[in-house]
């Protein structure tokens, strides 16, 4: 633990890292530090011994935040650690499930699904849900998406299919009962307390006059269809051996429940829990959190309500609200000082927010009181009232000087986009050391960033555009779709037409128009068009350049037919010279390209794993009714793609970052605040468990969403509107710009400037010229990665920093099988093992655990990856010695398997060099115990032996060496290679020079990548290289 651990705190969070035990609230404002906190409080646990690194669950929501705060724990252990537990709450729910899930008769390996892998499942068993309220007159599937969101609230209430069907058949009993008549009636008599019925509840929300008994009845009969609907669609996943994200959630909170002893070892085990972003939680993920935390009561919350902006996700901001009901005990700290903003930005943002009092914490834990106290005073004692305030969560910034706050309005939209870039431009002209990352554009809607993107390429300013949806319209993955499609039908001339277009194909646009008058004067595709081109008078040169592509599809049409979809993607790129086009492009295009391609090949990998028929057209298929299902294609924004760049992003996309100027633009009625809109299928309020705010909820939670636009801001915040975007009718200014008082007070006039900025315009110019490539270098380390930098530093480039996709290999895939079959075989070894060493009436505990072959092979069956095989014959052949390499493994070991310890097993190690502390990761194989207490490491190789080890060989073996001894605190008397080809095992014993030859020399291979010089060795290895298609520097 770093000596310093302290230092850096401030009075409010050394208070949240010093506290111990009982339940703990950190109200963290924007820009307070509050991961900083957290990681310094989970390490500081570690530090004092009230917990190991096991022992602490820490959630948060995605899997970046979960990601960051890893890191940043990992920095302050310098042993390493073997588990952490930090992970989303769906990661941490699946992990459980994956172990446990068999205890409540679920699956282990279930497949979760996305949102539009829940649409299909619908869509393909429609006529099983029998409809009739919501039988589709048109499009039979225009409902789906609002079936989905239903059932997705309904989860985040851990609202059950028989919760739902019980509520309804109560709903037609009440009816039979009742008339509206009589309800009315009733409803005149309640008393203050009464409890109403759940038809009474029904009425109420319909918030609808003269409801009459048909219409009611009506009513009662939709939601029996849509809970009825909910069963069939639970029952569908069940039978697939599927969950979606909602399931995990549950079905966690069913296993601990119903499986107490189970909850009792987990209990056990969590010694502290702490949940980041806890004003994001839904009501499930607070249940199972407050589960755990059940038996010590050392739960850690961190949140800040103000900044709760996922209710449409089903984020319940009542969880924050409630939390000091449930633990009335709970210590609370609040994190006011801001090392972010300005205090006039703070200042503004603060008076702000507070229009949305009452349903604010602050508001609850302190101004009800003092309202309370108040009515109760005189005039002489309500000033002591001050005394009773318990929360104040003003934010104090820590720097003294004052921020920028500007207002820009524009008569039109276009001159208000102007006007914005000029305002950045200018302000980046006038400060040396300012970066383009140094200013965001805020939208409150995708739709809305088009004008500023083009704005900004015209003038020659990077940017980049954060979105979260839109894979499938980028124009590379547009390029790679339509180049798939043309293999799958020639004649599709659209997609033959965008790829005639491609540019390192280099057909001139006389060649291209020329070839389209030639199709529609003979009435055939383009394809034909090109293939009868030996009875046009087409020039030599282009016919060389149509024979090459049709050469191409010829090739990859065989392919499509045989291989799988990414086999056929990967070869494309290779062969087409797309690839190398990428890499010939300038830093942030080749960055950002190679990061889509990257993106699609994990959809592609997504949906190979998913099905049995992996080729062109069935995926062709499904991305076709994907798209018809209104889907874009997800896109995970690099925020760390270089060279430097402007970002614009929706207000949701930028919470957790920081610019020092940040423009909100389109302030204008009814874009933000946005319009409400209701969920299309509601939930019975009798069936919701979170506690409902009253007040206009929507306008409130758009709010605290202007809230965190505005505390993103360092220096400079500024607001922009126009009067005309382009409607019959012009534009308010936003409702909000009002509140805060700034559209009778502007600070700048919208004075327009027709022509661009020739010196902001040269100058972006020249400083586009000038970017260099900026490469994001790895946070930690792998032995693979160190072997490629060793190999070739240009290597290391392409694979670990671009990360370009390749072929694989299907001798990969053979070892990934048989690593899997084995992790397998010796977990059931050390199940049976444990059991039976457990039983007070079973077995001697001399007699040893033993496994059938009949259950290794059933293993390799399940383990089996067909993936990247030359030929079927190849593959049938690599599956034949698989079993027969398992089969003489049994004979070896049957008569006594190796004492198992552990298999597939991850470390973190750090490694010192001066005050700098390198993280290594890695997985080993399996290790094994030894007679003599002290452990033996095997690593699996599917090569041939090697008659003698050298030490580069042995570097791998070596450094798990180090992970044993100073993370897993074990003895090391053996390492080996097992090469499974022959069954024949390699053991070596590792002296301490050896250890301190390796540890020399990852700290000098780390060293030398940090520097950044990526400069190729050439050598006649260069043909093995996965790159050698599109490296410049390769030797034949």
């Amino acid at each position: 633990m770093p000596d310093n651990l302290m230092e850096n705190l401030n009075s409010e969070q050394l208070k949240a890292v010093l506290h111990k035990d009982g339940p703990l609230l950190i109200v963290a404002g924007a820009g307070t530090g509050k991961t900083h906190a957290i990681t310094q409080k989970i390490g500081y646990m570690i530090e004092q011994g009230w917990a190991e690194p096991e022992e602490i669950l820490a959630l948060t929501f995605t899997e970046k935040a979960a990601a960051e705060m890893e890191e940043r724990v990992d920095r302050l252990l310098p042993m390493g650690y073997v588990d952490l537990w930090i992970s989303t709450f769906h990661g941490f729910a699946e992990k459980i499930l994956k172990a446990h899930g068999l205890d409540i008769g679920l699956p282990t390996q279930f497949k979760l699904i996305n949102e539009f892998e829940q649409w299909r499942l619908i869509q393909k068993n429609l006529d099983l849900f029998d409809l009739n309220y919501y039988k589709p007159a048109g499009n039979p599937t225009k409902f789906i998406e609002a079936l989905i969101r239903h059932f997705s609230r309904l989860k985040d209430e851990n609202i059950t299919p028989d919760d739902y069907l019980t509520y309804t058949s109560k709903l037609h009993s009440d009816l039979e009962k009742s008339s509206i008549d009589k309800l009315k009636v009733k409803s005149k008599k309640l008393k203050v307390g009464h409890e109403l019925t759940a038809l009474e509840k029904l009425k109420l929300q319909l918030k609808v006059e003269n409801v009459t008994d048909d219409m009611l009845g009506q009513e009662v009969l939709r939601l029996a269809e849509v809970a009825k609907a909910y069963q069939i669609y639970q029952q569908l996943l069940l039978n697939e051996g599927m969950m979606d994200f909602g399931d995990l959630i549950n079905y966690c909170l069913k296993l601990f429940k119903e499986r107490p002893l189970l909850l009792a070892k987990h209990q056990e085990q969590f010694k502290y829990i702490v949940v980041d972003e806890f004003q994001d939680t839904n009501w499930s993920q607070y249940e199972l959190v407050k589960l755990l935390a059940a038996k010590r009561r050392n739960l850690i919350v961190v949140g800040d309500d103000d900044q709760s902006i996922y209710r449409f996700r089903g984020a319940s901001m009542s969880n924050i609200l409630q939390f000091k009901n449930d633990y009335p005990d709970a210590e609370q700290v609040v994190l006011t000082e801001n090392y972010r903003s300005k205090q006039n930005i703070l200042d503004l943002s603060y008076e702000f927010i507070k229009l949305n009092n009452p349903n604010r914490l602050e508001w609850q834990l302190s101004g009800a009181k003092i309202m309370q106290a108040e009515k109760k005073a005189s005039v002489k004692t309500k000033a002591k009232t001050k005394e009773i305030v318990t929360l104040n969560k003003q934010l104090k910034s820590n720097q003294n000087d004052q921020g920028t706050i500007e207002l820009i309005a524009a008569d039109t939209f276009e001159d208000e986009v102007r006007l914005v870039i000029d305002k950045i431009s200018e302000i980046k002209n006038s400060d040396k050391d300012l970066s383009w990352g140094d200013f965001s554009i805020l939208v409150r809607a995708n739709d809305t960033a088009g004008e500023f993107c083009s704005e900004l390429d015209k003038r020659n300013i990077s940017f980049q555009f954060l979105a979260s949806r839109g894979l499938y319209v980028k124009p590379i993955i547009m390029d790679v779709v339509a180049y798939l499609k043309l293999l799958d039908d020639y004649h599709e001339s659209r997609a033959m037409y965008r790829v005639l277009n491609l540019p390192f194909l280099k057909f001139t646009y006389e060649e291209l128009v020329n070839f389209n008058y030639v199709s529609n004067k003979k009435a055939c595709s383009l394809f034909e068009t090109l293939r009868r081109a030996d009875h046009e008078q087409y020039a030599e040169e282009t016919r060389k350049k149509i024979f090459r592509i049709l050469t191409l599809i010829s090739n990859h049409s065989k392919m499509a037919r045989e291989k799988r979809v990414s086999e056929v993607v990967i070869a494309f790129m290779n062969e087409s010279g797309y690839l190398k086009h990428i890499m010939g492009l300038p830093g942030r295009e080749q960055q950002e390209n190679l990061s889509y391609l990257n993106q699609f090949m994990k959809r592609l990998a997504d949906f190979e794993q998913a099905t049995a028929e992996k080729t062109v057209k069935l995926f062709l298929e499904e991305l076709d009714m994907e798209i018809m299902a209104g889907e874009e294609g997800a896109l995970s924004p690099d925020l760390e793609i270089g060279p430097d760049t402007v970002k614009i992003m929706t207000v949701h996309a930028s919470k957790g970052l920081e610019f020092k100027y940040v423009f909100v633009v389109s302030m204008v009625d009814k874009r933000f605040p946005a319009i409400g809109r209701k969920d299309a299928i509601e939930i019975p309020n009798s069936l919701v468990k979170e506690v409902l705010p009253e007040g206009d909820s929507h306008l409130e939670e758009e709010r605290r969403l202007f809230y965190v636009a505005m505390t993103r801001a360092k220096t400079g915040l500024f607001f922009s509107w126009a009067k005309d975007y382009g409607g019959a009718r012009g534009k308010k200014p936003s409702l909000f710009l009002v509140e805060l008082g700034l559209v009778d007070k502007q600070v700048v006039k919208g004075t327009v400037k027709k022509e661009l900025d020739e010196e902001n315009f040269v100058s972006a110019k020249k400083e586009a010229k000038e970017q260099k490539e900026i490469f994001n270098l790895p946070k930690h380390f792998s032995y693979s990665q160190l072997a490629a930098f060793q190999n070739c530093p240009y290597q290391y480039r392409f694979a670990h920093i671009l990360k370009i996709p390749i072929r694989g290999k299907g001798v990969f895939s053979f070892g990934k099988t048989m690593h899997s079959t084995l992790q397998k075989t010796f977990e059931l070894l050390r199940e049976r093992r444990d059991r039976g060493q457990g039983e007070l009436f079973g077995k001697p505990k001399s007699d040893k655990p033993q496994v059938a072959l009949d259950e290794i092979l059933k293993f390799y069956e399940e383990s089996w990856l067909d993936d990247w095989y030359n030929s079927n014959k190849q593959k049938e052949e690599y599956r034949e010695k698989g079993k027969s390499i398992l089969a003489e493994f049994y004979r070896l070991n049957k008569e006594g398997w190796p004492d198992n310890q552990l298999t597939e097993k991850g470390f973190s190690l750090k490694i010192r060099s001066g005050s700098e502390i390198h993280t290594l990761r890695g997985t080993i194989d399996r290790i094994d115990n030894l007679s003599d207490k002290k452990i033996k490491i095997i690593d699996y190789k599917t090569g041939n032996p090697k008659d003698k080890l050298t030490f580069n060989e042995k570097e791998q073996l070596l450094i798990y060496q180090l992970a044993a001894e100073e993370v897993f605190k074990e003895q090391v008397g053996a390492l080996a290679f097992y090469y499974l080809e022959n069954n024949q095992e390699i053991e070596f014993k590792a002296t301490q020079a050896d250890l301190d030859k390796v540890r020399e020399k990852i700290v000098g291979t780390i060293e030398e990548i940090k520097q950044g010089d990526f400069t190729a060795t050439p050598s006649p290895l260069c043909r093995y290289c996965d790159f050698f298609d599109i490296c410049e520097f390769r030797k034949s």
